[in-house]
């Protein structure tokens, strides 16, 4: 089996315009994103998906492969699978274009994972969530998984609630990097978006009401996404001393 890893990236943002091309440590955004997904295991090609000429001539200056898509694509996912359409890989790994801090031994586990098992139609990673300010934090998404590790619900609110408190409890911050055999991307854009998914604004909770299974693989690695010009400076600093430890 083989994978493919697509970047969708658009330059429209509302509290970030042209976000991909941010310069972080003197390279663009998506170059970062671009260098921790090519260096996986197990996957075959990367290519970013993009509706803006700019972001594809950014791709293509420092070496990477971009490809054009609709720009009346609703979603980052839509854009991912218009790309998959083209392309005959099993595994389909979405990574989302304002992670500089993918790292490759967060994408391939879930390519590993998801060849392995083909009955499973979708993947994604959580870590343990590690201070108080992101369990309250809308921002950072919780989930809760069952005992085999496959999800019950995503939200921004702290969940589970705690009524009682127990040693047991174990909290997870969901990352938002997305695996998928390739037949059920290619289905999801066509499922109607469903009530729970647009009062939380979490597009994964539309394969969870429609009765599809996600599998959670934990990691300890965090990743933060860049959302505002301020998170850039964050995420220069984690870098820097990214770099300092060796």
């Amino acid at each position: 089996m083989s994978a493919l890893v697509v970047i969708p990236a658009r330059f429209a943002s509302v509290r970030f315009p042209g976000k991909p091309l941010a310069l972080i440590a003197g390279k663009p955004m998506i170059q970062h994103v671009y260098e921790g997904a090519s260096r996986a295991k197990g996957v075959e090609a990367v290519l970013v998906a993009t509706d803006d000429a700019r972001i594809q001539q950014a791709v293509e200056a420092f070496g990477g492969q971009a490809v054009m898509t609709s720009p009346s694509a609703r979603s980052g996912t839509d854009r991912v699978a218009e790309v998959a359409r083209a392309h005959r890989s099993d595994v389909v790994i979405n990574v989302q274009g304002d992670e500089p801090l993918i790292q490759p031994d967060m994408i391939s586990p879930l390519v590993a994972f998801l060849t392995a098992h083909v009955a499973v139609p979708m993947a994604s990673l959580m870590t343990p969530l590690r201070n108080a300010a992101d369990l309250a934090n809308p921002n950072v998404v919780k989930v809760i998984v069952d005992v085999d590790g496959y999800a019950l619900y995503f939200s921004r609110a702290a969940i589970p609630y705690e009524r009682a408190s127990t040693s047991a409890l174990r909290r997870f911050k969901h990352l938002g990097i997305y695996g998928y055999q390739r037949h059920f991307l290619l289905q999801f854009p066509s499922l109607e978006p469903t009530p729970l998914e647009q009062a939380e604004q979490l597009e994964q909770l539309r394969a969870l009401e429609r009765g599809y299974r996600i599998k959670l693989l934990e990691t300890a690695r965090d990743s933060i996404g860049v959302d505002t010009p301020a998170d850039v400076k964050t995420v220069e600093a984690m870098l820097h001393n990214a770099a300092a430890r060796g």
